[in-house]
């Protein structure tokens, strides 16, 4: 990362500016603001930045558009795309586009930082995500083994889900995100060479996120890195393995995600997952 980043902020409300340079005042950032699409694409066809925080609906160009041609100005310069009206449609749109994230108004501060700060530190690559199915009920996903790529991904999955509550987007985020960085970490092996798929499928009463892997699988009998292992006597053993094996703190993932989740099914093999969200609870239904 340089010494100083260099952000362009288009949005056609002057209070979001206010919002976003006040959020991001703390940082070794320079900013500057344009308003609408159209007067941000002529300033990039003569300055590069590192990284434009785009709006999607303004006059003139909208933000989807404006990332487009960014992106073919410019390829390697990072994009985060908000937006007051989120829906799968644009959630998809701005995932062919390669936008680093995307968040929805009213946004946290906090999360709108954290977001700029892990954009503008993600290697710069291409072709990391590939959008293979873009229909609202069904959208299929295939990704690299990247871990970087998956802390990419959770802004997203967080707002296909509009019509849950902002306690339940967290949630669900909180319990794919575990689920896939184990099945990159260890279907995957890290190997940004393989892949994973991720499918999203809306019915009328649920949402079902479906990870496969290209490991091997696992039973539940062999997981002494993980919590789900461990015996109540002993509820951090997993921890000294997953030193042993020089894997990440963590573990924590099966058991965080059954209880995030209304249902959580794995395959026979162990390499494919569902997880289950009611958006509408079924008669003598709960939580499995």
């Amino acid at each position: 990362m340089s010494a100083t980043n260099s952000i362009l902020i288009v949005d056609d409300d002057p209070d979001i500016h206010r919002l976003l340079a006040a959020a991001l005042a703390g940082g070794n950032y320079s900013m500057e603001d344009k308003y609408d699409g159209l007067q941000a694409l002529s300033l990039f066809q003569t300055k590069p930045f590192d990284l434009v925080i785009t709006d999607i609906r303004m006059p003139g160009m909208d933000g989807l558009e404006l990332s487009r041609r960014i992106r073919a100005l410019r390829p390697a310069t990072r994009v985060l795309v908000m937006t007051a009206e989120s829906t799968p449609a644009t959630v998809i749109s701005a995932l062919r586009d390669e936008a680093l994230g995307y968040f929805s108004k009213p946004f946290s501060l906090d999360a709108v930082v954290d977001m700029v700060a892990r954009a503008l530190s993600a290697p710069a690559s291409r072709g990391d995500i590939e959008v293979l199915s873009a229909i609202p009920q069904w959208i299929s996903l295939q990704l690299r083994c990247k871990l970087d790529v998956a802390d990419r991904l959770i802004s997203f999955v967080r707002e296909i889900g509009t019509d849950l509550s902002a306690e339940e987007r967290e949630d669900v985020g909180a319990a794919f995100r575990e689920l896939l960085m184990n099945a990159i970490e260890h279907g995957g092996q890290s190997d940004p060479r393989k892949t994973v798929r991720i499918d999203y499928i809306r019915t009328a009463k649920s949402m079902i996120y479906k990870i496969w892997d290209p490991g091997e699988g696992f039973s539940f009998d062999e997981l002494p890195h993980a919590a789900v292992s461990n015996s109540p006597d002993a509820p951090c053993q997993h921890v000294e393995v997953r030193e042993k094996l020089g894997l990440r703190p963590g573990g924590f993932g099966i058991l965080l995600t059954r209880k995030l989740a209304d249902e959580l099914i794995y395959n026979q093999k162990g390499n494919e997952v569902l997880l289950i969200k009611y958006v509408s609870k079924p008669e003598g239904g709960g939580s499995h």
